[in-house]
């Protein structure tokens, strides 16, 4: 049994930009309500993830990066005890949009496992929230570095 959940936003920023503020988790801290992950972006390293979904428990995992494209996608996959129960491929995707002015960010997750149905059918609602309640934090984030380093170069000019 697969299951998909799927979100995305559109960020008035570069995918470059975009990038920076989404793989630099040391600062997740300051802007993400729904996970904090420590670990590098590298194909094949693992990574520790805090999952703190709206309304839910906190959940601690430690996928493996599984793709890094660098300024365009990564991705990861974790595994509920072992493989086969509960798995979750997890993708980041920026896709370049207005010449590569602006982005859209897409935050999806593919479930899989003989426990799918059941987990989402209990956390389905509550993973959605927390995704979108990312996006929309990345979105003032990266927007309002921008913005303030477009100040920052008028009066500084």
């Amino acid at each position: 049994m697969t299951r998909e959940l799927t979100t995305s936003i559109e960020i008035d920023a570069p995918p470059e930009r975009v990038w920076d503020v989404l793989v630099d988790f040391d600062h997740y801290h300051e802007w993400n309500p729904f996970m904090r992950v420590a670990g590098r972006v590298n194909e094949g390293a693992t990574l520790t993830v805090h999952l703190m979904p709206p309304g839910g428990r906190e959940s601690v995992f430690e996928p493996d990066v599984t793709h890094c494209e660098k300024h365009r996608e990564f991705r990861w996959l974790g595994h509920l005890l072992v493989p086969g129960l509960f798995d979750g491929a997890h993708r980041f995707r920026l896709e370049p949009l207005d010449g590569g002015e602006r982005t859209r960010f897409e935050h999806s997750e593919q479930f899989s496992g003989v426990l799918a149905g059941v987990i989402l059918w209990r956390i389905g609602d509550q993973t959605r929230e927390g995704f979108e309640a990312m996006n929309e934090a990345l979105k003032v984030r990266v927007e309002g570095l921008v913005e303030a380093e477009e100040r920052e170069a008028t009066e500084s000019a």
